[in-house]
């Protein structure tokens, strides 16, 4: 076949995922969130790149639930990860991760990211930090924030933010504009969006 005969393969939009989002049984009580708009509405479209920083840095399904708290100023301030009960900082292992998986992600040449709410590893942002028994909604994952400080160009949102019809699409206007869809599964994929029916909360 000659070159005017060629069919180009068009890569898929690559997103980068918290993959309890895509029904994988990786959260700390062994279950999942799955968003079932991402997965059978957007999944049609795109290729999805999942991550699930506490599987990937050891700790298993079921493991013990981890928090964020506030570190003292002593210690530099910020917030750490903690295992709630038996106390384990683990921080600077998440940390550690956190730098060499967002290296690689840029690498893959991602269009975008959808990281899992209220996560103390993937949470976007009000992510609860706790100080004795006492929390605020001021803090962010540790993984997301080394994505967003490796990827400050990435569009990135959470399946939260992401159930509102406006945020929706913006996003995905961004995601796309970064490698364009061809014009008619742009045209499909937005026609599914415009018309997805607001989920209840």
């Amino acid at each position: 076949m000659g070159e005017r005969g060629k069919v180009r393969k068009v890569r898929r939009v690559r997103i980068g995922i918290s993959a309890c989002l895509l029904g994988e049984r990786v959260r700390w009580n062994g279950d999942h969130k799955r968003e079932p708009f991402l997965v059978e509405t957007v999944g049609k479209f795109v290729e999805w790149v999942p991550v699930c920083p506490e599987m990937e840095i050891g700790l298993g399904t079921p493991r013990p639930p981890v928090q964020l708290e506030r570190a003292a100023a002593k210690d530099g301030g910020g917030t750490r990860l903690v295992e709630i009960e038996s106390r384990r900082d683990l921080t600077k292992k998440m940390d550690a991760f956190a730098a060499r998986r967002s290296k690689e992600l840029a690498a893959l040449d991602l269009c975008g990211f959808i990281l899992k709410k209220d996560s103390p590893s993937c949470g976007l942002e009000r992510v609860k930090v706790w100080s004795g028994s006492k929390s605020t909604r001021s803090g962010r994952g540790r993984f997301a924030e080394a994505l967003l400080a490796a990827l400050p160009d990435l569009p990135v949102e959470d399946e939260g933010r992401l159930r509102d019809p406006g945020v929706c699409e913006d996003f995905f206007e961004r995601v796309f504009a970064r490698r364009r869809l061809a014009a008619a599964d742009r045209a499909r994929f937005m026609a599914a969006l415009r018309k997805r029916a607001k989920p209840s909360k």
